[in-house]
C-alpha cells in the first residue's frame, strides 16, 4: 500500500492519523505469495522509507503482532485478533456455512462465501475440498474482484454510478493470459452476470482454475455476499460448471436467504 499523500490530512480530515495509515500499510504488506519480509521488502511493498518501515515493524514485534528471526519479520497469530471481533459479530457466516457444507459434499468441491471490500473479495466462511490444489485458500485470503467469480456478481450487485467511480480508478492486471484486460469487457460482463443472475471465471485469476458464483440478497434485494465453488479445470470444462455446478451454487444461495428471511425456501 502506497504511503498516503502529503497532504493526506486535507484529505482524509483533520482526524487523520499518519502513523495509523502507515502501520496498518506495513500489516497489510504481509501476503499469501509472501509471508515473510525483509526490512527491504517491507519499505518497498509499503513505499516508506527504511527507517520508517523499521521503527514500525519493530513496535509491531513488541506488541506482538510480528515476529522476526533478525532478518525476515511476518505475521504472528495475535492478528486474527485484528479480524475476530468483526466476523464474530456476522451472523451471515454461521447461516451460510452448514449450506457451504452440503453444496461442499454434493459437488465435492470447495465451497465459499464471500463479501467485497474495496476491489478486492475477502473470504469469510470456508468448507474446502482436498481436490482443489490450484490455489490455496483460507478464511481472510483476499483476490481482486474483477478476476473472481464471487468478485463479479458483488461487483454486478452494486448501482451504476458506485461502479463508474470505481471503474475511475480500477488497475486492471492480468493474472492469465485470460484475464479480463478492459474496462469495457469488464462492464459487459457484469451486464451479463446481472441478467442471467450468476457468474462463471475460467482461468484468468488462475491457469488450473474454474469458478462459478451467485449473489446473495437481504430483504431489500441488495447483494451483501455471494457463493461460490471453486473446480480444478482439468477435472471439468466451463459447460460442465454451469450445467452441473451452477444450479447447485443457486440453490444453496436461495437456502441461505431463505435463512437469513426466516422463511422456507
Amino acid at each position: 500500500m502506497p504511503e498516503p499523500p502529503a497532504n493526506g490530512r486535507q484529505a482524509y480530515g483533520p482526524h487523520f492519523v499518519q502513523s495509523v495509515a502507515r502501520a496498518m500499510a506495513v500489516i497489510r504488506s504481509f501476503s499469501g505469495e509472501r509471508p515473510r519480509l525483509t526490512l527491504s521488502e517491507a519499505s518497498q511493498e509499503t513505499g516508506l522509507d527504511r527507517a520508517t518501515a523499521r521503527r514500525l515493524l519493530l513496535t509491531l514485534v513488541d506488541l506482538g503482532y510480528v515476529r522476526t528471526d533478525g532478518r525476515r519479520f511476518e505475521l504472528s497469530p495475535r492478528t486474527l485478533e485484528l479480524g475476530y471481533a468483526y466476523l464474530s459479530s456476522l451472523t451471515l457466516p454461521e447461516i451460510a456455512r452448514p449450506h457451504l457444507q452440503e453444496l461442499s459434499r454434493r459437488l465435492n468441491e470447495t465451497a465459499a462465501l464471500t463479501l467485497l471490500d474495496g476491489d478486492d473479495i475477502v473470504y469469510v466462511a470456508l468448507v474446502a475440498s482436498t481436490r482443489l490444489t490450484a490455489v490455496k485458500i483460507n478464511i481472510g485470503t483476499r483476490f481482486k474482484a474483477y478476476a473472481t467469480s464471487s468478485g463479479r456478481v458483488l461487483l454486478a450487485g452494486l448501482p451504476d454510478h458506485e461502479l463508474d467511480r470505481r471503474f475511475e480508478q480500477l488497475r486492471l492486471e492480468p493474472r492469465t493470459e485470460r484475464t479480463v484486460r478492459t474496462v469495457g469487457e469488464l462492464r459487459a460482463e457484469l451486464d451479463r452476470i446481472r441478467e442471467q443472475g450468476w457468474a462463471l471465471v475460467d482461468r484468468e485469476l488462475e491457469e488450473e482454475l474454474r469458478g462459478a458464483a451467485a449473489p446473495v440478497r437481504d430483504r431489500s434485494g441488495a447483494v451483501i455476499a455471494a457463493v461460490n465453488v471453486s473446480v480444478h479445470s482439468n477435472r471439468t470444462t466451463p459447460e460442465a460448471v454451469e450445467s452441473g455446478y451452477v444450479p447447485q451454487v443457486l440453490r444453496t444461495v436461495r437456502l441461505i436467504e431463505a435463512d437469513l428471511m426466516g422463511t422456507s425456501a
